[in-house]
Parts: C-alpha cells; structure tokens; sequence
C-alpha cells in the first residue's frame, strides 16, 4: 500500500524595507478571535489559511528580527501564498506619506511599524465584507466562523485539525440558504455573497485596475455600496485611499481624533480631503494612535442601520 502524500511545503526569509509590525499590520484579514482561517500562536507567528490560484495554503508568518521574517507554507498553493507575503506585509512605500505637522503626522510616526496590508485575493476580502453589513461586528464574526467550519476545506500542513480555507467561488455558490439562515446571514445578504462567488473571476480581474476604478466597478454587483467596496479594496489592495463612507463609528472616531467632537460623513470626509489618495491610512493611523478613544459608543443599533452596504 502507498503511503499517503505528505503535504508540499516550502519556507523563504524576507528582509524588509523598514520594521514591521507582522501581527497588527496582518490583522485586518482578522475576521474576529475565532476565525478558523487566522490564528497567532504562541510564538507570536501568523497562521493564515487561504486559496490561491494553485490551490489551498496555509502560510505562516513570524518576525525573527526587527526586518526579517521567516515565512512557511504548506499545500499546493505553497510557493503563492508564499509570493504574497511582501504585500501582505505592505510593500507599498511608506515614504509616499508624508502628512504636514499635526495630529496625522504624529499618529503616523507613533505607528509607522503597521503597514497598509494587501492580501490580492478579493473573494476573501469582500465575502466577510458583505457579511459585516448592517449587524454587529460579532454577529459576523460568528456567522463567518459557522460557515467555514461547514464549508471550508481543512487547511494544509500541521494545523488541518483546527484551521479552515475559506470556501472556493463555486462552493459559496453553492452554500444552500438554510445554511445562511442558520449562520445568522439574512437572505438580503447572502444572495449578495452568491452574485460575488458567481462574478468572481470579474471581481479578481479589477484587482489590476486602478483601485479607485476596481471599487467602482465592484459596486456594479447588487448589494456591494461603497462601504463593502472599501472595505474590500483596504484588504485586497491595500488600497490606502479606501475610506469606509458609512460606518457606523469611524466618521465620529476621526472627528473626535481631529476636532474633539463627533462629524458625519461629509464632516469626516472634509477634514481628511487634505490627505486624498491617503485618506483610509490617515483615519487607520489616528485610530491605532488612540487619538479616537475619547468617542463613547452610541446604543445598541438596529441591524437596518448599522452600516451602509
């Protein structure tokens, strides 16, 4: 009898351009503490199950000096999901912003080590997305968490007991809608996850476009509105202009970071016009500064009024 395959895995060393800080710079792919697709262990290494177009991989991510990090994956997609590691750790030029003195400036310099993180992968990005619309955040969460671990394939190498790939497009596709409703996910939301596994392929391809013209054109698809664009473009592209126009708490925390007081979205979007093309990294910056902690919540919202699709 043959022995059962073992899985590919290869590791590569990446010297970095300037320090990084792994885990918060990765965090945003974060889809709540229990997401089976993200974990960090105790060592402090990033486990991130994903799908690339070679197929499953887990990646593993850990700093092993103030500009090095170690990477290891395992699976088909091995050597791609190794590919990405410079864009999920920003490889963008963090040179290119340089705010004026003030508040900006300052929470850039305190948190310069978070980068602007970019993972290529869009159904990744924009089927959490969709299912962050309207609710509290860990409604997600759970409802993400549910479907993996229903739907998803266990991830490659040593972790295949207790991580998840996210779904391929056609298995969204398929998800049938007792499943959404047991997750939490209304029919008005997942018939917005279906139409993006059904267009996936389109929704990759604008990937190469400019962001600001990929945004706009995900919005073509029923239920994606400029909040879910953004939202996706900040972790698929890392696109550092994709603000989150209709978010429930971010035109209040950037108003309170600049001004003392709570704006709306168009007070929050005059404030950091100064800053376009960098907006969503200026907002980013003041809120892991702490400059927005001043902001108390507000009640308990409707699911109707959470967040603008």
């Amino acid at each position: 009898m043959l022995a059962p395959a073992r899985p590919l895995v290869s590791s590569r060393t990446f010297r970095l351009a300037a320090p990084v800080d792994v885990r918060a710079t990765l965090l945003p792919h974060r889809r709540g503490p229990l997401d089976p697709a993200f974990q960090v262990g105790p060592d402090g290494a990033v486990w991130r199950a994903t799908r690339t177009a070679d197929g499953t991989a887990t990646l593993r991510i850990l700093a092993t000096g103030p500009d090095t990090v170690t990477a290891t994956a395992w699976g088909a997609g091995a050597e791609a999901a190794l590919d990405s590691v410079p864009g999920l750790l920003g490889d963008d030029d963090p040179e290119d912003f340089d705010p004026p003195p003030g508040r900006v400036r300052d929470a850039w310099r305190r948190t310069r080590t978070i980068r602007m993180t970019r993972s290529g992968n869009v159904l990744e990005a924009v089927v959490p997305a969709v299912m962050e619309q309207r609710v509290v955040t860990r409604q997600a969460h759970d409802a993400w968490r549910w479907l993996l671990r229903k739907h998803g394939e266990p991830a490659p190498g040593p972790v295949a007991d207790r991580m998840r790939v996210p779904p391929a497009a056609e298995a969204w596709a398929a998800v049938p809608v007792w499943d959404f409703h047991r997750a939490g996910i209304d029919p008005g939301r997942a018939r917005t996850v279906v139409a993006c596994a059904r267009v996936a392929a389109s929704l990759q391809r604008c990937a190469a476009l400019d962001p600001a013209e990929a945004r706009r054109r995900w919005q073509s698809v029923p239920g994606v509105g400029v909040w879910t664009a953004a939202e996706t473009a900040q972790r698929a592209l890392g696109d550092p202009d994709a603000l989150a126009v209709g978010d429930f708490h971010l035109a209040g925390q950037v108003g309170w970071a600049l001004t003392g007081e709570r704006v709306d979205d168009d007070g929050m979007l005059a404030l950091l016009e100064p800053f376009r093309g960098q907006r969503h990294r200026a907002a980013k910056h003041l809120l892991l500064a702490g400059y927005a902690r001043g902001v108390r919540r507000g009640p308990r919202v409707p699911l109707e009024d959470h967040r603008n699709r």
